[in-house]
């Protein structure tokens, strides 16, 4: 079976970072061949600039398109797109333009990804992140008006991460375990 991971960064949440570096691992372990993208040329001082992001996913969504140009994605029996912050909504504006069948794994995702519409999903935010409004975050809404799973981590910040390192780790297990479940799922004859 051909299946295919992608992996849409967020704007300083690189590939190497926790949350990409250990899916793209358990991607790997599942038999997935992996995409990494990789973005530049972002405005500074992005957050609470509407003009800024929507710039943004402009120049992350081109650059998206361009380094899956060489790709058909309906060619794959399995396509994940597995996005970061600002790489949920590339991800969830490409994977609405495609006739492939393309499962997400979202963490920090931003409001403006629930603009497309998501078929089959999950969901990572924290209950601090000042990306989507902290206590005032829809994030949780918007997914349970989708029927997407979206699990909420504790005063976690942007990066799933809080003051705490010894929580963080436990926050982390339980984010990776649930994401080999999602990844998982497709391989379950079920």
């Amino acid at each position: 079976m051909a299946r295919l991971a992608v992996f849409f960064p967020g704007i300083g949440y690189t590939q190497d970072k926790p949350l990409l570096y250990y899916s793209r691992r358990i991607a790997a372990e599942c038999g997935y061949d992996i995409r990494i993208l990789s973005y530049s040329g972002f405005p500074e001082k992005i957050r609470g600039d509407r003009r800024k992001m929507e710039a943004s996913f402009r120049i992350a969504l081109s650059q998206s398109e361009k380094m899956l140009s060489d790709l058909d994605l309906a060619s794959f029996e399995d396509v994940l797109f597995v996005g970061k912050s600002l790489g949920t909504i590339a991800a969830a504006k490409i994977a609405s333009e495609s006739a492939a069948k393309i499962r997400q794994i979202m963490y920090t995702p931003l409001e403006d990804t629930f603009l497309f519409p998501v078929r089959s999903a999950i969901a990572f935010t924290g209950s601090a992140d000042p990306w989507v409004g902290m206590d005032n975050s829809r994030i949780s809404l918007l997914c349970r008006e989708r029927n997407i799973p979206c699990f909420v981590i504790p005063g976690a910040n942007h990066s799933l991460e809080s003051k705490d390192l010894l929580a963080d780790l436990e926050h982390l297990q339980m984010v990776l375990r649930e994401t080999r479940k999602f990844i998982s799922a497709e391989e379950d004859p079920h």
